[in-house]
């Protein structure tokens, strides 16, 4: 049966939730040396190398990504004369090049976002906006809308979500915050909890009812392989998951609602490895395959 996306009612009168998650992964822009603004993509529950799905309009790292399961959405960025405010999409089911989506409120990087299917919101990044939480509405181009403020002002955070709650963890300077927002009720963040300790650019992903925060670096310039897990719907610190192949920061992942892919990173170098985790069985990740190229600082999101 076809997934229907965004509160669709199908003729059998049958009604179908929204949904965050679907069966191809879109990984998009990163750092090669240079920025790049390739698009690539797999099919999350087929291990396997990537394959080329087109070109975002700019040449970026360290945008973030969500989607409503039709359509990925990739905002903000660093771009070469500093960062960006663009926001783009494409349509998961066909290859192409991504078309302009709107602005976000400030030019930023280093941000998060989540999506419940039919809002997506970015959270925090570099600059003035670093505390700020807007939202789009997926489905419909347009400029992002303020909604509401994190518990704390900061950059290389990562978030997950599912269809009602959105997670955000991780943070530049000295502290391990957790927070969450309603996704569709607009307002200020509230604690959630802590990670089990200091880590940036860390990688996020979710199922129904499981949030999954991996890797990240310390002030000392660390790299973890902790894999950590919350339960979406109750507050409190992370516990163990198990660990990636190795240390790792500056990498993405997304979901199809039972298996999370983490997309390449650094650990003293780009890679270029895909792993993954099945999120419902704690263990340690396993080795998917290959992106296009060593690459780290992308965004990924999931959909059909």
């Amino acid at each position: 049966m076809a997934t229907l996306h965004n509160n669709v009612v199908p003729a059998s009168g049958a009604y179908l939730p929204p949904t965050v998650y679907g069966g191809r992964g879109i990984i998009s822009a990163g750092a090669l040396g240079a920025r790049t603004n390739v698009i690539q993509y797999i099919t999350i529950n087929t291990p396997g190398n990537a394959t080329d799905f087109g070109d975002l309009t700019e040449q970026k790292h360290s945008p973030a990504a969500c989607s409503d399961g039709a359509r990925g959405v990739v905002g903000g960025g660093n771009i070469s004369s500093g960062t960006s405010n663009v926001i783009e999409y494409v349509t998961i089911a066909t290859t192409g090049n991504s078309t302009d989506f709107g602005d976000l409120l400030y030019t930023t990087n280093e941000l998060g976002a989540v999506s419940d299917g039919v809002t997506g919101v970015f959270a925090g990044g570099t600059g003035s906006g670093a505390e700020v939480i807007q939202y789009i509405t997926i489905g419909t181009t347009s400029n992002s809308l303020d909604f509401g403020n994190l518990t704390v002002a900061r950059s290389g955070l990562s978030g997950c979500s599912n269809t009602t709650r959105g997670i955000f963890a991780g943070n530049y300077t000295a502290s391990t915050v957790m927070d969450y927002i309603t996704i569709n009720t607009p307002g200020n963040a509230t604690d959630f909890g802590d990670l089990s300790g200091v880590r940036s650019n860390l990688a996020a992903t979710a199922d129904d009812t499981r949030g999954v925060f991996a890797g990240g670096r310390d002030d000392s310039w660390t790299y973890y392989a902790n894999i950590d897990y919350v339960t979406i719907s109750t507050a409190g610190t992370t516990s163990d998951f198990g660990d990636l192949l190795g240390g790792n920061h500056t990498f993405s992942a997304c979901a199809d609602g039972t298996t999370g892919v983490f997309n390449a990173g650094y650990n003293g170098s780009r890679i270029n490895t895909i792993q993954s985790i099945t999120l419902q069985s704690l263990g340690n990740a396993t080795d998917f395959g290959d992106l296009l190229a060593a690459i780290n600082h992308t965004a990924a999101c999931s959909g059909d």
